[in-house]
């Protein structure tokens, strides 16, 4: 955090899109044109703890659904941040399907980097954003990326992702995240887009 940092009215920034859109890279990058200036929260670390549900239960929950996120928390968070205090954001576990019991402090900062694929979708979410970024990426890309990530780095087989694929992730994204893009203050086309990024953090720069 930097030392000239003070909690009035930092910037919320959300960044959304469908699953493997390249949301982590725009924020990544956001976050090194930044430098120290900006905190970084997942929207899926909120994902709810159900450890009254057998391991194949948890399994066959909608994960692309906004009811499997505790969002009201993040809200919570969101408001903690902005008021200057820290926060334990959750660790959730994605092979057991489990929240760790550990979790990760998160400092106030001058900017605040939300970023999930349902970001813009739930409202009360949407209404604690101050810019709006919805990333739009080709559907076969998304889902290359997605096997990739999942199955290398969540422990999933190819059957158990592509199933999940066609049974939720992509009917839950013509429901709710594809629509949530009327929301977004920039679209920035096909994942990582430099000049795109660029116009974000200059954006960014000039409200600070």
């Amino acid at each position: 955090m930097a030392e000239h940092w003070t909690p009035d009215n930092p910037l919320v920034i959300g960044i959304a899109g469908g699953s493997g859109s390249g949301k982590t890279t725009i924020a990544s990058a956001v976050v090194a044109g930044l430098r120290d200036r900006v905190a970084v929260i997942e929207h899926d670390a909120y994902y709810r703890h159900r450890p009254e549900l057998s391991f194949e239960e948890r399994a066959r929950v909608n994960y692309d659904h906004p009811d499997s996120l505790e969002t009201g928390l993040l809200v919570g968070h969101l408001t903690e941040l902005r008021s200057g205090n820290p926060i334990e954001r959750p660790v959730y576990d994605f092979a057991k399907h489990l929240r760790s019991e550990e979790t990760v402090e998160v400092a106030p900062a001058r900017v605040i980097v939300v970023e999930g694929i349902l970001v813009l979708a739930v409202p009360a979410l949407r209404d604690a954003l101050d810019l709006k970024v919805f990333v739009d990426t080709d559907a076969d890309l998304r889902l290359a990326r997605r096997l990739g990530r999942d199955m290398e780095e969540r422990g999933r087989t190819f059957e158990s992702v592509i199933g999940q694929y066609f049974e939720t992730v992509r009917p839950m994204h013509l429901e709710f995240v594809e629509p949530s893009r009327r929301h977004a203050d920039l679209i920035i086309p096909e994942g990582f887009n430099p000049a795109a990024v660029a116009t974000v953090v200059e954006l960014v720069k000039s409200r600070l």
